[in-house]
């Protein structure tokens, strides 16, 4: 499976990318995957030249390919003005409205207080439910201090299940187009999103 990450990050070292980093290597305990991490801090000169020219630069292309070929995101940014920041926004303006429909995405965030956790549920999962991404139900936020206090590895274990749950979920062969049987049509088998949910709290 293809894991994706995004970093919006700006500082080198980043609390961002130090989030991104603890989500994938959750993951990684959780199932084998093959990781790619996307700094936007990198493609902010080629995002910039997209909207006013309309083509993307080699760097962005493959960025852009690598969302559009992923089995499951992590997208962190930090918080800016109480929402996601420009450049993370701005990712996704230039991104295929297609190309996270259906895509498993843990999202997550850090910020410098604990007031701006909402950021969460008032920005970024609006975002990726207007994308029609899957977006998992524990999203970690990390504020200054929760580096190293209780609470914040747990928040990361539990979304990092959820993902890979959903991730393993879509892309297990019970997914693929199954024959035509007597009286039906061919088509998928589906696992409701309710009932993956089940089974995860069931482990």
């Amino acid at each position: 499976m293809k894991l994706v990450v995004l970093s919006a990050g700006l500082s080198v070292p980043s609390s961002t990318r130090l989030l991104a980093d603890r989500l994938t290597g959750a993951v990684g305990r959780h199932a084998s995957v093959d990781v790619e991490v996307v700094e936007l801090r990198d493609l902010a000169v080629e995002i910039a030249h997209h909207f006013t020219n309309g083509f993307p630069g080699r760097r962005l292309a493959a960025a852009q390919e690598a969302v559009a070929a992923a089995d499951g995101l992590i997208v962190v940014t930090p918080v800016f003005s109480a929402s996601y920041s420009g450049l993370f926004k701005s990712f996704f303006d230039v991104l295929d409205p297609d190309a996270v429909a259906g895509k498993p995405v843990l999202i997550a965030a850090t910020g410098g207080s604990a007031r701006h956790s909402l950021v969460l549920e008032h920005a970024l999962r609006p975002l990726f439910s207007y994308l029609h991404a899957v977006v998992v139900p524990t999203a970690v936020y990390a504020a200054s201090e929760d580096w190293g206090a209780q609470g914040l590895p747990e928040r990361i274990e539990r979304a990092a299940g959820e993902l890979t749950a959903l991730m393993t979920g879509l892309s297990a062969p019970s997914l693929a187009p199954q024959p035509a049987k007597a009286g039906q049509e061919a088509g998928f088998t589906v696992v409701p999103f309710a009932e993956q949910l089940a089974a995860l709290a069931a482990r």
